[in-house]
C-alpha cells in the first residue's frame, strides 16, 4: 500500500508535465511554426479571362458579385495599412428621399427610387388630383394630362380662373420622369403647357425653353405636392414594366485606358454638369482652392490626410490653408461634358490624376 501510494504523485507530475509540454508546442507553432498567408492575396496573379468556343455570344457572361478594379502596379502598397476601404453602401442614399433641386431655371424632384416605381404612382397623381393622363410613353418617360379648361377640379391644379372664357389657353400639364444623375433616383419634372389651340397628341418636352419667374414658382409648387403624395404611397409595390424601358444609359461615364481613369463623360448640358462636379467636389472633402466657370475649371486641394497634417507644429499654427494639387478641367464635347484632371508639376505627394478621377466619379454616380 505504501508503494502504491507512493507512485500516485509520481504519475501526476507526469501528466502535468506532459499537458504543460503540449501548451508549449502550441503556442510555438502558432507563433512561428504555422505559415503566415495574410499577405498571399497581395502578390496572387490575375487568372486568365474565361475562354468561350468560337461564335458563342458573351454577352450574358459578367460578375455576380463584381469586385473594384485595382492597378496591379500599386498592389504592392496594399498592404498593410492601405488597404482599401470597402463600397459606402449608403451612398447611394439619399439625405432626404424628396428633393426640389433647382439650376439655371429649371427645377425638377429628385428621387431616391427607379423609374420603374415611380411611374404607376405619377399616373396615380395625375389621376387623384383630376388631371387624368390623356397620352403618356413610357419609354419617352413622358406623361400629357387631359384639357383642364374643362374640370373644376383641373383647372384649380393647374392654376387657371374660376370663371372659364372663350379667350383662354387651352391648357394641359405635362410630366416628365428619367433617371437622375445620381445611382438609382429618378428626376421628375413638371410644366403647364399653354396653346391656342386643342393639342393633337403627346407635345414633345423642349428642353430649352426657360419658364418664367410665374412658371417656375408654379412647377415648384406642383412638385412639392407631387413629393408629398409619392411620400404617402410609399409602400404600395407596383412596378411598370413599360417604364422599365426607359432609357437606362448612365449620364457619368468612366473613360478608363488599360484600367487606368483618363476622364469623366457626363451626357448633360455644360450648366449641370458643372453643378454636379461641384458639388461633388465638396462631398468628396476636396477643397475648391479656385473656380471659374465660364473657362471651366476647378483648382482643388486633393492632398492626403498625413500630406495635410502639420505635425507637431500644428500647436502654433491656425488650420492650415488649402493648396492647389490638382486642377479639373471642363470642356464641351459632342452632347455632353469631358472631364478631366491633371496634377501640379510642384505636387510631389501620392494622389495622381487618376486617383482624384476615380474619387470624383464615385461621388458622381
Amino acid at each position: 500500500m505504501q508503494v502504491l501510494s507512493g507512485t500516485r504523485p509520481v504519475r501526476l507530475y507526469k501528466s502535468i508535465a506532459l499537458a504543460s509540454g503540449l501548451l508549449f508546442l502550441t503556442a510555438v507553432s502558432g507563433c512561428s511554426l504555422l505559415e503566415d498567408r495574410s499577405e498571399r492575396y497581395v502578390d496572387a496573379p490575375e487568372g486568365t479571362p474565361l475562354q468561350l468556343p468560337e461564335g458563342a455570344d458573351g454577352s450574358r457572361l459578367h460578375q455576380v458579385m463584381p469586385i473594384r478594379d485595382i492597378n496591379t502596379a500599386e498592389s504592392g502598397k496594399l498592404y498593410p495599412s492601405a488597404i482599401p476601404n470597402p463600397p459606402d453602401m449608403t451612398s447611394e442614399i439619399l439625405d432626404e428621399n424628396y428633393v426640389i433641386e433647382e439650376l439655371d431655371g429649371q427645377t425638377w424632384l429628385l428621387v431616391n427610387e427607379v423609374p420603374g416605381r415611380l411611374w404607376p404612382q405619377a399616373v396615380a397623381y395625375m389621376n387623384e388630383r383630376g388631371l387624368g393622363v390623356a397620352e403618356d410613353s413610357p419609354k419617352l418617360g413622358l406623361m400629357q394630362s387631359e384639357l383642364a379648361n374643362f374640370s373644376k377640379r383641373a383647372r384649380e391644379i393647374a392654376g387657371l380662373s374660376e370663371s372659364p372664357s372663350r379667350q383662354e389657353p387651352m391648357t394641359v400639364i405635362q410630366l416628365k420622369m428619367a433617371p437622375g444623375v445620381r445611382r438609382k433616383t429618378t428626376e421628375i419634372q413638371i410644366r403647364r403647357l399653354q396653346m391656342d389651340d386643342r393639342p393633337e397628341g403627346l407635345q414633345p418636352w423642349p428642353d430649352t425653353v426657360q419658364p418664367s419667374a410665374e412658371d417656375l414658382a408654379f412647377e415648384k409648387k406642383l412638385l412639392s405636392d407631387l413629393g408629398d403624395f409619392l411620400k404617402g404611397r410609399e409602400e404600395s409595390k407596383s412596378f411598370s414594366r413599360a417604364a422599365s424601358g426607359m432609357s437606362s444609359e448612365p449620364l457619368v461615364k468612366l473613360v478608363t485606358e488599360n484600367d487606368d481613369p483618363r476622364a469623366i463623360r457626363m451626357s448633360l448640358d455644360y450648366g449641370r454638369s458643372w453643378a454636379e462636379v461641384k458639388r461633388a467636389l465638396e462631398a468628396s472633402d476636396m477643397a475648391i482652392v479656385d473656380l471659374n466657370r465660364s473657362e471651366g475649371w476647378f483648382y482643388v486641394d486633393f492632398r492626403t490626410a498625413d500630406e495635410k497634417d502639420p505635425g507637431w507644429f500644428s500647436w502654433f499654427t491656425d488650420k492650415e490653408k488649402p493648396v492647389h494639387t490638382h486642377t479639373v478641367q471642363l470642356r464641351r464635347q459632342d452632347d455632353g461634358v469631358m472631364i478631366t484632371a491633371t496634377k501640379r508639376p510642384d505636387y510631389t505627394g501620392e494622389h495622381s490624376a487618376a486617383d482624384l478621377l476615380s474619387k470624383l466619379f464615385d461621388s458622381l454616380y
